[in-house]
């Protein structure tokens, strides 16, 4: 692994530059570099796995070990099933060494443009780098996002994102609000209550799908892998038996079953939420369930039912923003929510030679969809010389490999 200072590159020799040095940018570096590809990871920290160094101390993958390895590097079995976040470090940093990676570290890239065949980043310092082609994986979760609520800028009292959050340690005995019900508010209210919390509360906008991460051994990735190319009115269907014959109706305590089916959720974006404690939780009394925020009024908190409490700590679980909007925006790639509109191997039409991994957050589990979208942008990067046009042969390759992923 490399982090030392950029050198240029003569024209005949411009690299690949991958933008982030995650999951998804360490599995694409790693896959062209077998290909003979020279490839440049550009991340803006002072190292690997930024984002997973962040994460709250008890985060686990909620993809089993084997399922979660990229291209090229088994996951060690002392891992465990459920690999830990300072696991996942550790194999990231492994990664990089391993495949020889060359990574440069602070240096973020603030506009990426095209220029004739080739691209220009603008990047840190006043660096300008051409590439033959450019892969962002900048991640799913690259800047946190807190809701514009009514009298938030006016709030007294204590208030914080997800990402802030670490251990349950310096809430003990207080009275916390998580907002949000996604697996990182299910998953830090489950922290907060068994971490001695004086009283959880876990504020619900949407009520969410919740699955059993496991049902006798079976864990719910290997049917999401089975179910993902299926019909989204079939897997509804499937869906809603599975929750009914698995998961108990926590309806008496304001968690009722969705009205929503599991598979139109997701094509709406959002991924069922895995039980790693909610439940039991929710079940003793431990966890609270209450209406959305609305507002914050001087100390207090304004609830969707009309409702008002004063929590000593507010956490706000509430998603983070892609934030492609400086970097690429300008080359219309983007849908109208700051999504890519092509990801994987397949390059917007309007900007052939840039390539998007790891933003969307598919039920077959993200590790093994950045791992498949590696090679395969690897593969159309070293066919194509990086342009990102294929001939005739290379869109029917394409064509196989799409309905085999």
């Amino acid at each position: 692994m490399s982090t030392t200072p950029l050198a240029p590159s003569s024209p005949a020799g411009h690299p690949v530059y991958v933008i982030g040095a995650g999951p998804g940018g360490l599995a694409v570096a790693a896959a062209l570099r077998a290909r003979g590809v020279r490839a440049v990871v550009l991340e803006r920290s002072d190292a690997v796995g930024a984002s997973w160094r962040a994460h709250y101390d008890r985060l686990r993958l909620h993809t089993t070990r084997r399922l979660s390895a990229l291209p090229g590097l088994k996951m060690p079995r002392s891992f465990g099933r459920w690999v830990a976040r300072a696991d996942v470090v550790r194999y990231l940093e492994k990664y990089a060494e391993k495949h020889e990676l060359e990574i440069v570290t602070g240096v973020e890239v603030f506009r990426v443009e095209r220029a004739g065949a080739d691209w220009v980043l603008h990047a840190t310092g006043g660096r300008r780098l051409t590439g033959r082609a450019v892969v962002v994986a900048t991640g799913f979760n690259h800047t946190p996002r807190v809701p514009e609520w009514p009298g938030l800028d006016r709030y007294e009292g204590e208030l914080s994102h997800a990402r802030e959050y670490r251990h349950p340690g310096p809430y003990a005995g207080k009275d916390v609000l998580v907002v949000g019900i996604g697996n990182t508010g299910a998953e830090i209210a489950a922290d907060l209550a068994e971490g001695g919390a004086g009283r959880v509360r876990l504020a619900v906008r949407t009520v969410p799908h919740i699955v059993r991460r496991t049902t006798a051994g079976w864990p719910a990735q290997r049917t999401g892998i089975l179910v993902r190319r299926l019909p989204t009115g079939l897997v509804d269907r499937m869906g809603a038996l599975m929750a009914r014959a698995g998961t108990p109706d926590l309806s008496a305590y304001g968690l009722p079953r969705p009205d929503t089916g599991l598979a139109t959720r997701m094509r709406e974006g959002a991924v069922p939420v895995q039980d790693v404690g909610l439940i039991d939780a929710v079940r003793a009394g431990k966890v609270g369930i209450v209406a959305a925020v609305e507002a914050f009024e001087g100390g207090e908190v304004v609830l969707a039912d009309g409702t008002r409490i004063a929590p000593d700590a507010v956490i706000a679980a509430t998603g983070y923003r892609r934030a492609l909007e400086p970097l690429v925006g300008h080359l219309n790639v983007l849908d109208d929510r700051g999504r890519p509109v092509a990801h994987g191997p397949r390059s917007p039409r309007e900007a052939p030679g840039l390539y998007f991994t790891g933003f969307t957050n598919p039920i077959s589990g993200m590790f093994r969809e950045l791992a498949i979208d590696a090679e395969k942008i690897a593969r159309r990067i070293a066919r194509t010389g990086g342009n990102g046009r294929p001939g005739r042969t290379e869109k029917a390759v394409e064509a196989g490999e799409a309905g085999r992923g």
